[in-house]
């Protein structure tokens, strides 16, 4: 998609740009430590305040690291929420007056999660449990998020939330879009191998989407992975704003969070425009959205 005259839905066109100033930290979380985590959160949280950042995401499983080797360790690393660690970052982020995404493992009644949280000033404002699970790390202990795709309504936008694999799935981030979607925040525990991801499933879901996305990834060794970090922020042209390296590091970048409501882009008027939402066809693609149809159509 080619940056040009926009006219389109969602915000108000006459509205001036929203600008957002968001960071991700790209951390190294100790395996089993959560007091240690918690407190380079808290760090992280305070420098990116201190530069100006609306919101700072972190990566997946940033409280307790993510090679989880067996149930007893998942079990010893899960709590609920809310519980002790979003209420303390509840007060982090109320005395700082910023937002935050952070991973952890959520412990509910008998099943454990692999969780995001959105928390604002007034508190835990979405959760997000991992749709989609591979089979490594925590996620073989990890029961699959089931409720419903949100965007959510905040003082800063319309925010969307994925981890890391949730992103493979075009369908994850496309139904958040015509939710309203205007920014994608993913964290990640993506390690050498899968190097894909950051290289182009980034830009590809922001592009394909016009949206803005924030990928923050973790970095350093854990039982056989290594995380390869380049977090990134990418706006909704797929333009890479900001990008990380190998090592510990925040990085931030500003956002227009009125330009994804701008879906129909015209350089050329009655000569060359598209809209990605009009000109989908629905139609054609009930084989991704029907259970039991592939069986019927290869008949």
């Amino acid at each position: 998609m080619i940056p040009g005259r926009v006219v389109g839905a969602g915000r108000d066109m006459a509205e001036a740009s929203e600008r957002l100033r968001i960071a991700a930290a790209q951390t190294a979380p100790i395996l089993m430590d959560k007091e240690a985590n918690l407190t380079g959160i808290a760090d992280y949280l305070e420098r990116a305040a201190e530069a100006g950042a609306d919101l700072v995401v972190f990566p997946e499983c940033a409280l307790t690291g993510y090679a989880i080797a067996d149930i007893v360790e998942a079990r010893e690393m899960a709590e609920p929420v809310p519980g002790p660690s979003t209420e303390s970052i509840e007060r982090l982020c109320r005395r700082l007056g910023c937002w935050a995404v952070i991973g952890l493992i959520e412990s509910s009644e008998r099943n454990l999660y692999n969780t995001a949280v959105l928390v604002g000033p007034g508190g835990i404002a979405a959760r997000h449990r991992k749709a989609h699970l591979p089979h490594q790390g925590f996620d073989r202990f990890a029961m699959r998020g089931g409720g419903p795709l949100r965007v959510h309504d905040t003082a800063i936008g319309r925010i969307g939330l994925a981890i890391c694999y949730d992103i493979f799935f075009p369908e994850t981030v496309r139904v958040l879009t015509l939710m309203g979607l205007e920014l994608l925040a993913v964290p990640t525990n993506w390690a050498e191998g899968v190097e894909f991801y950051a290289m182009y499933l980034s830009q590809a879901r922001a592009i394909e989407n016009h949206v803005n996305l924030v990928a923050a990834n973790r970095v350093g060794e854990e039982r056989g992975f290594t995380f390869y970090g380049r977090s990134r922020i990418v706006d909704s042209y797929g333009r890479i704003l900001a990008e990380a390296g190998g090592g510990e590091e925040l990085i931030m970048a500003e956002v227009d969070m009125a330009e994804p409501g701008r879906k129909h882009v015209v350089r050329i008027p009655g000569e060359w425009e598209i809209d990605i939402l009009r000109d989908r066809r629905p139609e054609l693609y009930r084989l991704i959205c029907a259970k039991g149809i592939l069986e019927e159509e290869r008949e």
